[in-house]
């Protein structure tokens, strides 16, 4: 049985399509096309997950997390990732003050509402692993004392899939711990081209701040409607059996493939599955998911959290492939 959810007002959906709105078009008067990072974005905001982008440099990552701080009205902090990054200038550390004859704590870049970790997989596992427990308890612990984070909170992480040379492979509990993962691509040629439009009207000048358009008391009421996003027990079950389809893959994909898959998703894959439907209604108004919610967001969900072995890179298969024989195999219902 699932637990009952509070009955949504008509008047408190609207709000939170509003708030999403807002920050949807204020994303876009500031980053040209993006469309998919924007709405993951948003979904990630609203549905109080992380999102992890995959990208070459130059495609606006940086601005784009920073638009989302500034028309929230939020902090912000940028961490660029290198080898030498240690887990205490990401959670903080205490110092010793001579003129006290103490020690006091100094909170890290993380206590803040978005955080950009930049090339994430450039620091080591040991400072990955500092981010544990900031993305999943919404907390970190300095010298035995606990700080919570403030909320909302969202971390944005990206990782460069060309320049590998000195980077550290992320994680399954690190990649595990982002809600959705986006992959970036080029910009067309009249895209590029209103970025120079906008580059030459002062929009990416460095003092040309987003005006905020939400406050944070706003958002955090969104994300209460966003939980409170009817999803059918039919929706829930479909959403599982996707997931479990990946654990078992002998079962539900042809032979071929079957085989290339090593690990499947875990149980928060169809947490973050039910989640981000939820958050994809809400911005398109309405108050309970449909099947094309879960459809649209299951790549978004699960290409990160595919295992494959050698043989599916030897072959140029992706977990791409692998979700799309996924979806063919489960019934929608």
């Amino acid at each position: 049985m699932t637990a009952a959810r509070t009955q949504l007002d008509r008047r408190d959906l609207a709000d939170a399509h509003r708030v999403a709105a807002a920050v949807s078009d204020a994303f876009s008067a500031k980053v040209v096309g993006q469309e998919n990072l924007r709405e993951s974005l948003l979904i990630g905001l609203l549905a109080g997950g992380h999102v992890l982008i995959e990208s070459v440099p130059g495609l606006a990552k940086t601005t784009a997390a920073r638009v989302i701080a500034e028309s929230i009205h939020g902090g912000f902090q940028r961490i660029q990732c290198t080898p030498d990054l240690l887990p205490s200038d990401i959670i903080g550390t205490q110092v010793y003050e001579s003129a006290t004859n103490s020690f006091v704590t100094q909170l890290g870049p993380v206590h803040t509402n978005i955080v950009l970790l930049d090339e994430i997989n450039r620091s080591s596992a040991k400072t990955q692993s500092a981010m544990l427990e900031a993305m999943e308890e919404r907390q970190t612990t300095v010298a035995g004392t606990v700080y919570p984070i403030p909320e909302p909170f969202l971390v944005i992480a990206t990782q460069n899939p060309v320049d590998q040379e000195g980077t550290y492979p992320l994680s399954e509990a690190q990649t595990d711990r982002f809600m959705l993962k986006e992959i970036l691509g080029y910009p067309s040629a009249e895209q590029e081209v209103e970025v120079m439009f906008r580059m030459d009207a002062g929009l990416y000048d460095k003092n040309h701040r987003t005006r905020p358009v939400v406050t944070l008391d706003d958002v955090r009421r969104a994300q209460d409607v966003v939980r409170n996003v009817h999803m059918d027990q039919a929706l829930m079950l479909y959403a599982g059996q996707l997931v479990g389809a990946t654990r078992h893959p002998d079962q539900f994909l042809p032979a071929q493939l079957a085989r290339l898959v090593e690990y499947g998703a875990s149980p928060r894959a169809t947490i973050a599955l039910c989640q981000s439907a939820r958050a994809l209604a809400v911005l398109s108004g309405r108050a309970h998911v449909v099947p094309d919610d879960i459809a649209k967001l299951v790549h978004r969900v699960l290409r990160h959290r595919l295992i494959l072995g050698f043989e599916a890179a030897s072959k140029g298969i992706t977990s791409e492939r692998v979700i799309d024989a996924v979806l063919q195999a489960i019934r929608v219902p």
